[in-house]
């Protein structure tokens, strides 16, 4: 073979193998150009068929809003006899969904039956206990549209043990202050549309109480719970 023969060989074979890559990437740009096309097409034509599923959430974005206030009885032990505490609370009310309700707020109580001090004080052995407490109310409530549905609270705060004559006479200066913590579950039954009864229990556990012979035992344990509440609750 000439030299020139052999030079336009070369030429040619190089220029085949060119040829033959551009076509190849030819090739894959429309490949890659279709691909993207009918992807357009299938999103533009069936949008939600891609987000059928939604994500399950507590809070759906739906929020309403209400309240509530009402007096509310409780029974249980008190230093070794049966005690009774009458009071109230009340709170907002947030309806984060159908099934799931929180409510914020506060509740005071205060003991209105008789509990002599187990030992004398200042000589005086006819002297009785004087105690109320309250503080910051967390309860949440489950399916609430139902007759009748469950609710679990909490109560974190404080009270105050004094001590009195029979007849509130005469009051005790000193206080003995303490803290409280009172978590519990109740049925509650919608009556009417602005009115619900409440009943349950709730376990009372105090921290700090050890004046005039009283201690924790003798104000903490379980107890039974009534409420009435009265507001819009939905």
């Amino acid at each position: 073979m000439s030299k020139s023969n052999f030079t336009f060989f070369i030429a040619y074979k190089r220029s085949i193998k060119s040829n033959l890559t551009f076509y190849k990437m030819k090739q894959s740009l429309l490949f890659i150009s279709a691909f993207l096309v009918s992807g357009f097409f299938i999103f533009s034509a069936h949008p939600t068929d891609l987000f059928a599923q939604q994500p399950q959430t507590l809070v759906d974005g739906s929020v309403t809003h209400g309240g509530f206030g009402g007096p509310s009885v409780k029974f249980g032990d008190v230093a070794g006899s049966a005690g009774v505490w009458v009071g109230g609370q009340g709170g907002w009310i947030m309806n984060l969904s159908e099934h799931h309700a929180i409510s914020l707020g506060g509740g005071g109580y205060g003991l209105v039956t008789n509990h002599r001090v187990p030992v004398p004080v200042d000589g005086n052995g006819d002297l009785y206990a004087l105690n109320g407490y309250g503080g910051f109310i967390f309860e949440y409530t489950n399916q609430s549209y139902k007759l009748i549905h469950f609710t679990v609270s909490s109560l974190i705060g404080g009270g105050g043990l004094l001590l009195r004559e029979r007849n509130y006479e005469d009051v005790s200066d000193e206080v003995n202050s303490y803290f409280i913590f009172e978590p519990g579950m109740n049925a509650e039954l919608n009556v009417t549309s602005f009115f619900r009864i409440t009943a349950g229990a709730s376990y009372r556990m105090t921290s700090g109480i050890s004046e005039f012979g009283f201690r924790d035992s003798d104000f903490s344990g379980l107890q039974g719970t009534i409420t009435l509440k009265f507001g819009g609750f939905l």
